[in-house]
């Protein structure tokens, strides 16, 4: 694939030393319902929910906790910080990363060549009814800590989980709790785990050898990875792609809420199983944090996940470089819409 930075991040210092694997077995507590919620993104990409109980829900917790992998370090120093949600809402951050990158350098300050082609801040409301996906452009243009202003996508290349989770809080004004980080190659086992899904394209277009026909196309394995992936077919470039990414995830999660798949064990076990091997998350999110916010998310339906994007002012040129402009003006409404948890009358206005 086409490199997707446009800038050179200084050198690249690696880690001798992994990130840590979760070495130890953690059982839930009682029988859980299960709701297993698997945040990510592409890409973002999980905010699903199963249901099972007893023996098997220890089972997909061991799988989920021995096969993630975890970052010690996942945020900024606590100074650079906003406060905690008073309104007790959670904002998760999820990436879809490149396996070409380097895996070693996720919660370290220095700098690699370790991409993220995705970000979405998921905000999960206070009173657990409605989960917002934010999908947040690769080249938007914004102030990056101790860098200065460049493509978002720069921060992750810079200064791995920390400087992104920082230049995001920065940009927001809203406190991220949780951040989780897909590699891109996962995509094609998680969607042949659950039997593909079916997703809704405007257009036509050919990406790698897969070809997508205006209307439904039944994705799973390469075809759904090359799908989430593809920008170039496009004049509009990625505000294409990050539609296609939304319709995506939204049909993830139709297929893994439906009784279909909640009723079958085996696709529910071999969906977690492909998911965390390639899955990276903060030390804070595990089996059981997942489990408990699943729970809470019981009653969430497929029409109570809403997709959007962050207000942009169209593309322009800097320094040689197209990027993606803010929308300043609509800016200060979507930090007051996170910080007092009023996204669903923040929609209404930004879509208007």
């Amino acid at each position: 694939m086409t490199d997707i930075f446009d800038f050179g991040p200084d050198e690249q210092n690696k880690r001798d030393d992994q990130p840590t694997r979760r070495g130890r077995k953690k059982r839930l507590s009682r029988p859980v319902k299960t709701l297993i919620v698997v945040a990510s993104v592409l890409v973002g990409i999980l905010v699903i929910v199963g249901v099972a109980g007893g023996l098997y829900a220890m089972n997909l917790a061991r799988t989920f906790d021995d096969r993630t992998t975890t970052l010690p370090e996942a945020f900024p120093e606590e100074s650079t910080r906003p406060t905690a949600s008073a309104t007790g809402a959670m904002n998760i951050l999820l990436m879809g990363s490149d396996s070409r990158g380097d895996e070693t350098n996720l919660d370290d300050a220095s700098s690699s060549d370790q991409r993220t082609d995705t970000m979405m801040l998921m905000h999960i409301d206070a009173d657990r009814k409605n989960v917002y996906v934010m999908s947040i452009m690769r080249d938007l243009w914004v102030p990056i800590p101790g860098r200065g202003d460049n493509k978002i996508n720069a921060a992750f290349a810079y200064g791995g989980s920390p400087l992104t989770v920082q230049t995001i809080e920065q940009l927001t004004g809203a406190r991220i709790d949780h951040v989780a980080i897909i590699d891109f190659e996962g995509f094609a086992g998680m969607t042949t785990a659950i039997g593909g899904v079916d997703v809704v394209s405007d257009k036509a277009f050919t990406a790698r050898g897969t070809q997508i026909q205006v209307g439904t196309n039944h994705l799973e394995g390469e075809d759904a990875l090359n799908f989430v992936r593809e920008r170039y077919s496009f004049t509009d470039g990625d505000y294409t792609r990050v539609e296609n990414q939304q319709r995506f995830l939204q049909a993830v999660a139709d297929k893994l809420i439906s009784r279909d798949t909640l009723t079958n064990p085996g696709a529910i076990t071999n969906f977690v199983g492909s998911v965390s091997d390639y899955l990276t998350v903060d030390d804070t999110l595990d089996s059981g944090a997942i489990a408990s916010l699943g729970v809470s998310l019981r009653d969430v339906k497929n029409e109570n996940i809403k997709f959007f994007t962050i207000p942009t002012a169209g593309t322009g040129m800097i320094g040689g470089q197209s990027v993606v402009l803010q929308a300043e003006g609509q800016m200060p409404g979507l930090r007051d819409a996170l910080a007092n948890d009023t996204l669903g009358d923040y929609l209404p206005t930004l879509q208007g």
